[in-house]
């Protein structure tokens, strides 16, 4: 009886030591640090940058044999989910995070799934109390204040991490002007065949609906026609982000010999100086007369002018409470819980981040399973242009707004249902299987994207 008492004694006093101990290592950052301050050493201390960095210092048991393994998958995951690097750099800089890394951030917090339990039961400073977690959730909140502005969405929806599209960019109409007439232009191809509209039509919400567009000579393309309403929103454009700007996309397809097959924008200008009055009115708008850079230069001012604001989710964010229905704002709920938002983040709802296309599953060994697709090498995602490891298979993220128009689905433009699409995203992105009644409410909810176009609801002609 007597070594029973000693040995639960014993026992309570351990726990009770461990538990003071424990309390001891996970105090928040001094309440006199600035947010900024307080979340650089919450990040710190959570040591966030042995997962998700290119190349962190490892703690020196990391090659004890059984550690060894666990540790390089914990790295390997986190890694390919998100680098934290970028957001430590504008956190010491004070300056703006991405809107995506923000989301990813704040869902993790929200859902306490970091730091992971193996690594926070050996690193006890690492806990993300309740005092931490308020502490990193008014960070971000404070960051989207500071960094990106939300004011068309009404009190309740400021700190949501997608915002309403604006009515308008600042543009210049007579490039505007120029820029429509270009975009619909079919001498910027080799034959007098393809222009911009071909494959972005305005009456088609900025796609073909095609797996793959047809260029000059009915060649065809390797990857999905992304849209280009909104693409002024894009962080980059083209799926590998090879254009920085709207002007350089222009670039692009006139001289890409399966698109356009333009030989040079030499050629292209001198086809458009032969127009008279054509060439009349641009020179007085840019009197340095046609060149790649004028040409460009109009279209993408153009095409900044193709907004979709006024969605019904956009009513519905500015405070327009009966814009969705009951079911429809379950399915924004429910897009949120899947972490859909964490990447099709702010204005346009994507085209910030570069993201794996496959998080969680092998997409692209299944598409060769059971579509008998090979890889080509627009699969390749941004690793075509960088070359970096773990660039490979990750893509820019599509913008949802008026989704429900652009179908096909994914870059190579294999999924021809916003249903499958949903599906198969919950599957390969986060692990999950959607049950069939959350995904109709999804899909309602997508279906809320489609904005306004000139003051009317966006239509595409191809129909279904």
């Amino acid at each position: 009886m007597k070594k029973t008492s000693v040995f639960l004694l014993t026992a309570a006093v351990a726990l009770a030591g461990t538990a003071i101990v424990y309390r001891a290592v996970n105090q928040a950052p001094d309440a006199n640090l600035s947010a900024d301050e307080a979340t650089a050493q919450i990040f710190d201390d959570g040591g966030c940058v042995f997962c998700h960095t290119a190349s962190p210092e490892l703690p020196f048991y990391a090659t004890f044999p059984l550690a060894e393994t666990l540790i390089t998958k914990d790295i390997e995951d986190g890694y390919k989910a998100f680098d934290i690097a970028p957001m430590l750099q504008a956190l010491g800089e004070g300056t703006a995070p991405n809107e995506v890394d923000l989301a990813k951030v704040e869902k993790c917090i929200q859902d306490g799934t970091m730091p992971l339990m193996q690594y926070y039961l050996v690193h006890w400073g690492s806990s993300i109390t309740s005092a931490k977690q308020e502490m990193l959730l008014s960070w971000v909140k404070e960051q989207r204040e500071k960094f990106f502005p939300n004011p068309l969405a009404a009190e309740a929806f400021k700190n949501e991490p997608v915002r309403p599209i604006r009515d308008s960019i600042s543009v210049d109409p007579r490039k505007v002007a120029l820029g429509e007439a270009l975009y619909h232009d079919v001498r910027l191809s080799g034959d007098g065949t393809i222009s911009c509209a071909t494959c972005h039509g305005i009456g088609t919400a900025g796609v073909d609906n095609k797996q793959y567009s047809e260029g000059i000579d009915g060649q065809k393309g390797g990857v999905n026609a992304p849209t280009s309403f909104n693409a002024a929103f894009n962080f980059v454009q083209f799926w590998d982000g090879r254009a920085a700007t709207l002007a350089a996309q222009a670039g692009g397809p006139p001289l890409n010999p399966v698109e356009m097959g333009s030989a040079s924008f030499e050629e292209i200008s001198e086809r458009l100086a032969a127009d008279a009055a054509f060439s009349k009115a641009f020179c007085q708008v840019y009197p340095e007369g046609l060149s790649e850079a004028t040409i460009t230069d109009a279209i993408a001012e153009y095409e900044k002018t193709l907004l979709t604001p006024n969605s019904p989710f956009d009513r519905y964010l500015k405070g327009e409470a009966d814009a969705l229905t009951a079911e429809e704002q379950e399915g924004y709920s429910l897009f949120k819980s899947y972490n859909c938002a964490t990447c099709h983040a702010g204005e346009n709802m994507g085209g910030l981040s570069y993201e794996l296309m496959g998080q969680r599953a092998d997409y692209f060994k299944d598409r060769e399973i059971n579509a008998k697709s090979g890889l080509t090498d627009a699969d390749n995602g941004r690793w075509a242009q960088t070359n970096v490891e773990r660039d490979r298979y990750r893509f820019k993220t599509p913008t949802l707004r008026n989704v429900a128009l652009t179908w096909p689905y994914y870059h190579d433009g294999s999924v021809q249902t916003l249903d499958e699409a949903v599906t198969m995203m919950a599957r390969y992105q986060t692990g999950r299987e959607m049950k069939p009644e959350e995904v109709t409410k999804v899909v309602g909810f997508l279906q809320t994207l489609t904005g306004e176009y000139k003051g009317q609801p966006l239509t595409n002609t191809n129909k279904r």
